[in-house]
């Protein structure tokens, strides 16, 4: 049985063989990869960049964990090669051979200076205590933390470098549809401090060039790891001020799209509001001069008041042309959808005006139409001479084609003349003011 020391028993020609293919395997592995992180575009973005915040401070770690990486590498890589030298020293390993190589292959043979990686600001290697000159390592112990480094190298360049593929372009892309939003909302008349929008396609402006420069500089700021992922570069960029910036450039497109479309259709919305201000207008007339009719022709009725044609209507809708004329689309938006609301409700209650004024000689209308449906009926019966219903007739209509007409005599005439015709036909006598909803719609044939 071999002898013991520190390091476990010696290992054999077998296993020292075996080992070094192992280590040579892993030391060709950790070789690809340092090459690839060296050559890795994030990484030499973060060279050449101007950095700021938590990625200054997360690179200057990172660069120092670098250098350290290849310091362990090239101390990995010296600690192989003499072992491999030593096997190749004979083709049966002496036992003083094996136990070098057990000493190198699996005890603290690595020796690292610790004034170097203090110097350099990178962590301690695994087990080392800070402020000593120098470490010793096993070579399983050296790949663990090469392993180590190199997760948390690769970590900090893939998610800047994330950052950097995701969202300048993007925000660059955003930014060339903000000017042309900007040159088309000026030329609509959409400018800072005169519109809402104006405001904030300035806001929107000023807030993507302050977020570029943030994400050029400090593209770590603008990173969210996965939660619970342990993977390099496990996460993905923080777009959360970006999108809100879209949104924003979005409503403010279609804000944009309604004063286009105003401007499209205003001289056919203010001919329309011409037109329902014109009817309104002439409505108004015609009930004043229904008023007046009605005063003359309407004894003891109450006649309501028809008020003036709407001038601050027509003020407004001169302001409105105005606006027109001068470009000034994003006021004539609003002036507009106000107006048209406001002319449809002056155009209804001109028409109520008119319907209240002329109600007492719709009453006369339908009195009048009663009296001389009710003669009708008695002259087909032959009753056209009697005498009674000739007095009762001719009283009622003498008060209905009198001016002025007292509706409410008028109408108990026109009731006693219906009582004496219905009585004379035989039909069942009717009490005046009574039963007068049927007698309203004219007699029967």
């Amino acid at each position: 049985m071999a002898d013991t020391d520190p390091t476990g028993p010696v290992l054999d020609r077998d296993e020292v063989d075996r080992a070094l293919a192992r280590l040579g395997a892993e030391h060709e592995a950790i070789e690809t990869s340092l090459l690839a992180l060296q050559d890795h575009a994030g990484r030499r973005l973060l060279e050449g960049a101007q950095l700021t915040g938590l990625t200054a401070e997360r690179w200057k770690v990172t660069e120092a964990s670098i250098t350290l990486l290849w310091t362990c590498f090239d101390a990995y890589t010296d600690a192989l090669r003499t072992a491999r030298d030593i096997r190749s020293r004979r083709r049966w390993s002496s036992r003083e051979d094996l136990v070098e190589l057990t000493e190198l292959l699996r005890g603290e043979s690595v020796t690292l200076a610790g004034g170097a990686t203090a110097a350099a600001g990178a962590p301690a290697p695994h087990g080392g205590r800070p402020g000593r000159l120098s470490e010793r390592y096993s070579l399983a112990t050296l790949v663990d933390r090469m392993n180590e480094l190199y997760a948390t190298s690769l970590d900090m360049v893939v998610a800047a470098d994330a950052v950097w593929s995701a969202l300048p372009a993007r925000i660059d892309l955003l930014a060339a549809e903000l000017q042309r939003t900007s040159r088309l909302a000026h030329s609509v008349g959409v400018r800072p401090g005169e519109h809402p929008a104006g405001d904030d396609l300035e806001r929107i402006t000023r807030t993507l060039t302050k977020l570029r420069e943030q994400v050029v500089s400090d593209p770590l700021a603008f990173w969210k790891p996965a939660e619970g992922s342990s993977a390099p570069g496990g996460g993905r960029p923080d777009t959360t001020v970006y999108d809100r910036e879209a949104r924003a450039l979005e409503d403010v497109r279609r804000e944009i799209d309604a004063v286009l479309t105003v401007r499209q259709d205003a001289e056919k919305r203010i001919v329309r509001l011409r037109d329902v201000l014109s009817r309104a207008d002439r409505t108004l007339a015609e009930a004043r001069t229904a008023r007046g009719e009605v005063l003359a022709k309407i004894a003891a009725t109450e006649v309501p008041v028809v008020s003036g044609p709407p001038t601050a209507l027509q003020e407004q809708l001169s302001t409105a042309a105005e606006y027109r004329r001068h470009a000034q689309w994003h006021r004539l938006s609003p002036l507009l959808e106000s107006l048209e609301q406001k002319a449809e409700d002056e155009l209804l209650r001109a028409r109520e005006s008119l319907t209240a004024v002329t109600a007492p000689l719709a009453v006369r209308a339908e009195l009048r139409g009663r009296l001389d449906a009710y003669k009708a009926k008695v002259a087909r019966h032959g009753l056209a001479e009697d005498p009674l219903l000739v007095e009762r007739y001719e009283k009622a209509r003498r008060m209905l084609w009198s001016a002025p007409c007292d509706l409410r005599a008028a109408e108990q005439a026109v009731l006693r003349y219906q009582q004496a015709a219905s009585e004379q036909l035989g039909t069942a006598p009717r009490v005046p003011g009574q039963g007068g909803s049927d007698d309203r719609r004219g007699p029967g044939v």
